[in-house]
């Protein structure tokens, strides 16, 4: 009984060394080169407009002021934008789809200021062209799409 524990026991840290050995291996055994989004048969062209461009903020102030409106009956709205600067471009690496990641100050109708976390993504659009706006408001992301606190907003 005592040769069948030892063999069992000898078994289990064979199996574990092997598993770190396939764990350490696995990245490099995996890598692939990666090709760029540009080069591909079906390419994407890596232009998107500035963060501070007026019609991604046209976007934004569109949307939020429908879901506050629609659905959610605040009547709140967004009036400008100020603070405006990127915080990633293509974070995610040069073979997926061309994303930039930006952030702003949203001044609203109601005076209050908070910080809008967005990303401008290209061929996301109506259709699979253009380019597309995913956003998220610091504390009125009430549906917790970005959560935690739109932090899943940002690269």
């Amino acid at each position: 009984m005592q040769e069948l524990a030892a063999v069992f026991s000898a078994l289990r840290v064979g199996a574990a060394a092997i598993g770190f050995f396939a764990c350490v291996a696995l990245p490099a055994a995996n890598a692939r080169p990666q090709v760029p989004a540009e080069q591909r048969y079906d390419y994407y062209r890596g232009v998107l407009p500035s963060c501070a461009d007026p019609g991604v903020f046209e976007r934004i102030q569109s949307r939020f002021g429908a879901r506050e409106g629609e659905f959610w009956k605040s009547g709140l709205t967004i009036v400008g934008f100020d603070g405006v600067r990127e915080i990633g471009f293509r974070s995610q690496g040069l073979d997926l789809i061309p994303r930039r990641y930006c952030i702003a100050r949203a001044l609203f109708n109601n005076r209050s200021v908070r910080s809008v976390s967005y990303s401008i993504d290209e061929d996301l659009g109506i259709i699979g062209w253009g380019y597309d706006v995913e956003w998220c408001v610091e504390g009125l992301d009430r549906n917790h799409a970005f959560a935690p606190n739109c932090r899943m907003a940002q690269p």
